[in-house]
């Protein structure tokens, strides 16, 4: 309860420096003071620090001014994995790492299958969610230096877990394309996989108690982050009628409990798209900065909906041009709508609206020449 409190007054005073030295601050202190009162070591205590902040609504901010020291540290991290890695154990003790990964990949990977069909989600989510965890990564790390430290665990205990580290995320990719045949195979023979493979999380389905009318004409919003958040408190303020669609299971719980009508999903998934009722939008928003990602919701959109417009934020004024000349949307640049705010607002305090006015007019014009010489 503490922390975000004091993330909060810090963000207030305004200044990033004074942010980011304090979310270092905050994390290294929590790990240090973890280490010395409970004795656990300094990364189990990075661990804790990180889900302390997690608490906090600015936690995103957090992460974003620390991207590149995480960066750094995650190259350094790995780097001394590698150095630790001691290839002899492949041929040394080629049983026991293939005894370790079956318990990584098998094990692991059943363990999560099991648990995700317990909580009632589908047959396809519990195949990805065991693909997805059948590997390891820097925890285990911290688990083995840990056993290292009260000698419960020899070195060449340690070996094994690098090497099948190490292995199962070489070969996770090939678990991931193992999911569709797994469970076309699973369905096929089995009759109780096919009743859960129809299993629906109720958050991906539009409530019934929502009406037609606000279904017909409305605002589909990909994306509850940052930008989403203002987004849709101004779209709510001018009571137009929105529909959010966010991968964040949480995120939809909580627009939800707000009475806000949101769909969880990927909204590259057509059946996502469908439940939003994007065949009856009439503007597709993305506030998601993956240009990628954007093109592919698009590409779906428009097979669904051909005639929708489509906004989206740009890195710059060449992309939001190049987005535009492909078709894929109408591309705004944060920096420039910021600029154009001001001197909007600048220029209604002097009383010279009509003459700011005009002065838009005529560039629109002359964009639209240029466009027409291009062409």
């Amino acid at each position: 309860r503490l922390l975000p409190w004091l993330l909060r007054q810090v963000a207030k005073t305004g200044s990033r420096e004074l942010f980011t030295l304090s979310v270092l601050v905050f994390a290294i202190g929590i790990a240090y003071g973890a280490a010395q009162i409970f004795h656990v070591s300094f990364a189990l205590g990075a661990f804790f620090s990180g889900m302390v902040m997690r608490e906090s609504r600015y936690s995103h901010r957090a992460a974003m001014e620390s991207l590149p020291l995480r960066d750094a540290f995650s190259v350094i991290f790995f780097v001394g994995v590698g150095m630790m890695f001691d290839p002899n154990v492949l041929y040394e003790q080629p049983l026991h790492v293939l005894a370790v990964l079956a318990i990584i990949i098998l094990g692991k990977g059943l363990v999560a299958f099991g648990l995700v069909l317990l909580f009632r989600y589908t047959l396809h989510t519990a195949l990805t969610v065991a693909a997805a965890l059948s590997q390891i990564g820097e925890f285990s790390f911290i688990l083995a230096a840990l056993g290292l430290q009260l000698k419960i665990l020899p070195q060449e205990g340690m070996s094994l877990v690098l090497a099948g580290a190490i292995i199962s995320i070489a070969l996770n990719p090939f678990a991931f394309a193992t999911v569709g045949p797994a469970r076309d195979f699973i369905k096929k023979r089995w009759g109780f996989a096919r009743r859960m493979d129809a299993r629906i999380d109720p958050m991906a389905l539009m409530p019934d108690s929502v009406g037609s009318d606000i279904l017909h004409g409305h605002v589909v919003l990909v994306g509850y982050g940052e930008k989403g958040k203002i987004i849709l408190e101004e779209l709510l303020q001018r009571h137009l009628s929105v529909v959010v669609v966010d991968d964040h299971h949480s995120v939809i719980e909580e627009l939800r409990e707000r009475n806000v009508n949101s769909i969880y999903g990927d909204a590259t998934d057509p059946a996502v798209l469908i439940q939003a009722h994007i065949h009856e939008a009439a503007i597709l928003v993305l506030a998601i900065e993956n240009e990628i990602l954007c093109r592919k919701i698009v590409e779906t959109t428009k097979i669904l909906r051909p005639t929708i417009e489509t906004v989206m934020p740009a890195e710059n004024e060449e992309d939001a041009k190049a987005l535009k000349a492909d078709g894929v949307a109408q591309a705004f640049v944060p920096d420039e709508l910021l600029a154009q705010a001001i001197v909007q607002f600048t220029m209604s305090r002097f009383g010279k609206e009509s003459e700011d006015q005009k002065i838009r007019e005529e560039e629109a014009e002359e964009r639209k020449a240029v466009e027409r010489g291009a062409l």
